[in-house]
């Protein structure tokens, strides 16, 4: 919605966890609250979407009761092993041709539309590096659905199918040293070596990184996450 149609920019420097709950319980006030509200993040890798998702829904749901927000993550989408092998893709894991694009705009589509059932979400599992079904859940009376993810800001189709169905959309923005050393310390963690990534975050990374900073204008706003709380089971899912 207003990402799709914004025309400019506006920035939100260093905010704390507190400032920007109250961004997006601002986005459940007012006209049209009544609907459900769909909250896009946007950001190249190791950016902090994931990590700032996870604290805006937990804390939606603590000031306003359990199931008032749900997480949506376009990682869920990453295309299995398998299908990256049968694709020739395996090495360019992340990019934008690795994901079912037109299976996320669609369950975009259900949550958008449907509210008198549960609807079940996938996400990725850093420990298998596979995707898995049905690891989150927005329940009918869910009021904010937080979806986060690369390329939410991308110009190619069906990208902007997506921000049509956005309340707004975020551009997590952090510096690039600090996201690398995230992204090194999530390839070692993986079972990579040093040399292996740093290769992965040279070769796979950083192109997708640029390719994301593209859409960095279409987006409704610009937030440069201060610290936020560690996420509840201790491992960062940056």
């Amino acid at each position: 919605m207003n990402a799709d149609r914004s025309t400019g920019t506006s920035t939100t420097a260093d905010l704390d966890a507190d400032g920007l709950t109250d961004l997006a319980l601002g986005l459940l006030r007012g006209p049209g609250s009544d609907a459900r509200t769909i909250l896009g993040l946007a950001g190249p890798p190791g950016a902090g979407k994931s990590t700032l998702a996870r604290h805006l829904v937990t804390e939606v749901e603590r000031r306003e009761g359990p199931g008032s927000a749900a997480y949506l993550p376009l990682d869920g989408f990453h295309l299995s092993a398998a299908q990256l092998d049968r694709l020739g893709l395996g090495h360019r894991k992340g990019a934008p041709a690795t994901f079912d694009a037109h299976g996320y705009v669609a369950l975009l589509r259900r949550v958008e539309a449907e509210r008198f059932q549960d609807i079940y979400v996938p996400d990725f599992d850093r420990d298998l590096d596979e995707p898995v079904a049905a690891r989150h859940v927005v329940h009918p009376h869910t009021r904010l659905v937080v979806t986060e993810g690369n390329y939410l800001a991308a110009a190619d189709h069906p990208w902007p199918e997506a921000r049509r169905m956005l309340r707004e959309l975020w551009y997590v923005e952090t510096d690039d040293t600090v996201r690398e050393a995230r992204l090194l310390g999530r390839h070692r963690a993986g079972g990579r070596d040093e040399a292996a990534a740093r290769h992965w975050v040279t070769g796979n990374d950083h192109p997708n990184g640029e390719y994301v900073k593209a859409g960095r204008a279409v987006c409704t706003r610009i937030v440069r996450v201060g610290r936020l709380p560690s996420p509840p089971n201790g491992r960062s899912v940056l």
